[in-house]
């Protein structure tokens, strides 16, 4: 990915879409009922430089770097999911990442981010009537 200097570049685009596109609206809702945008992109930043294969910042200050605990709590749509990914997609295009290694980065941040999918309606709250 070039280094940290890139990975913070990428997830500052990342944001900044987010921040900025229609598709972003509900991840923005999402981010804001947490800990706020400001703690997502270092949240980000930290845990992409691991994931990516550098050093392990995220790991190093929460001990673990497992997405579904992380976002437990969190309710993920499947829309939200996919936009997300969207984002993502246009990130790595916007910082002029391409080829065969992004597309299968692009195809683990798939299978990442559609793990996180849940039946959790509300902040937190399981559904009743989605099976478990």
């Amino acid at each position: 990915m070039g280094g940290e200097s890139a990975v913070r570049a990428l997830v500052e685009t990342f944001y900044d879409l987010m921040e900025s596109l229609p598709e972003g609206a509900h991840l923005r809702l999402l981010h804001e009922r947490g800990q706020g945008m400001n703690n997502a992109r270092s949240e980000q930043f930290a845990f992409m430089c691991g994931f990516l294969g550098g050093r392990r910042y995220y790991a190093e200050r929460h001990g673990h770097m497992d997405l579904r605990a992380i976002h437990a709590h969190v309710p993920v749509r499947p829309d939200d999911a996919e936009n997300w990914l969207l984002c993502m997609d246009r990130a790595l295009a916007a910082c002029g990442h391409s080829g065969p290694e992004v597309e299968r980065l692009r195809a683990s941040l798939r299978r990442a981010a559609l793990r996180l999918v849940n039946d959790l309606g509300e902040w937190g709250v399981r559904q009743s009537s989605a099976p478990k």
